[in-house]
């Protein structure tokens, strides 16, 4: 579950970096400076939740 809100968060920041840095038009959050910072903000929090799902699948934890 965390691995699949991570991606969605990544996917969602990267969006909004996008429309921040005004690469991607069409909205009111286009060519604003806010969403340039918070999109990579997002990205970061979505990368480590993605990071934290991976490790609580047991890779590595095995019973020895």
């Amino acid at each position: 579950m965390l691995i699949a809100i991570g991606v969605l968060l990544v996917l969602i920041g990267a969006l909004w970096t996008l429309q921040g840095l005004n690469y991607v038009g069409g909205s009111a959050m286009s060519g604003k400076t806010l969403w340039a910072i918070i999109g990579p903000i997002v990205v970061i929090v979505g990368a480590v939740l993605g990071w934290r799902g991976l490790g609580k699948r047991g890779v590595g934890n095995r019973p020895t």
